[in-house]
C-alpha cells in the first residue's frame, strides 16, 4: 500500500469511526483522556505497519484489536512513561467528560472502574462487542474457561456494585450453584 493511500484510509478511518473507536477505549480505559491516548497508539502500532490488502474493511478490526492489546499492555508502557513523564495541566473535567452524561452511565462507568484490566477487558468485548466466550477467550489470549470465570467473577462484582443485573440468561452466573465445578462448600449460593 502507498503512502498516500494509508493516509486517506486513517483520514477516513478517524474521522468515520474516531468516535466510536474512542468511545470503545473509554469503556476499557473509563477515562477519555487515556482512551485518547490508547486509540492513538493503537492507530500508529496498525498504520506504521500496513500490509498489501489492507482494506477500509478491515482497518477498524485490526485498530480494535491493537486498542485492545495497548490497554492491556499498559502497565508496562506506564512504568515506561512514568520514568520520563513531564508535569503537564489537566484540563478541568467538564471540558473533558461530554454533557450529558446520565446517572446510569455514570454508575456503570463508576462499577467498571473497579474491575481490573483483564475482566473489565472481558466484560467489555463480551458485552459491548457482542464476541462470544470462545472468541473473548481468543482476543484475551487464555483459555475458554479462563474467559468465563473472567466474566463470571466480572458480573459479581458488578452486581455488588450496580444490583442484580436481571434474570437475562445471558447474565446467569457461568457456574450453576451446586455443580461439580462450584467451589463453595455445598454448593451454596
Amino acid at each position: 500500500m502507498r503512502d498516500d493511500d494509508a493516509d486517506r484510509l486513517l483520514a477516513a478511518l478517524v474521522h468515520d469511526r474516531g468516535p466510536a473507536l474512542v468511545g470503545y477505549a473509554r469503556l476499557l480505559c473509563g477515562d477519555l483522556a487515556a482512551a485518547q491516548d490508547v486509540v492513538q497508539d493503537a492507530l500508529v502500532r496498525v498504520f506504521g505497519r500496513l500490509r498489501r490488502g489492507f482494506t477500509p474493511s478491515s482497518a477498524e478490526a485490526y485498530v480494535r484489536r491493537a486498542i485492545l492489546t495497548v490497554f492491556l499492555d499498559g502497565r508496562r508502557a506506564a512504568a515506561r512513561f512514568d520514568r520520563v513523564r513531564p508535569v503537564v495541566v489537566t484540563p478541568d473535567s467538564a471540558a473533558v467528560d461530554p454533557p450529558g452524561d446520565s446517572d446510569e452511565r455514570l454508575d456503570l462507568q463508576r462499577a467498571l472502574g473497579t474491575l481490573g484490566r483483564q475482566h473489565r477487558a472481558a466484560v467489555v468485548l463480551r458485552y459491548y462487542d457482542d464476541l462470544t466466550v470462545p472468541d473473548v477467550a481468543d482476543r484475551l489470549g487464555v483459555s475458554t474457561g479462563t474467559a468465563k470465570r473472567y466474566l463470571h467473577d466480572a458480573l459479581r462484582r458488578l452486581e455488588t456494585e450496580l444490583g442484580p443485573l436481571g434474570d437475562d440468561d445471558e447474565l446467569a452466573p457461568v457456574v450453576a450453584p451446586g455443580s461439580a465445578t462450584d467451589r463453595r462448600p455445598g454448593g451454596a449460593p
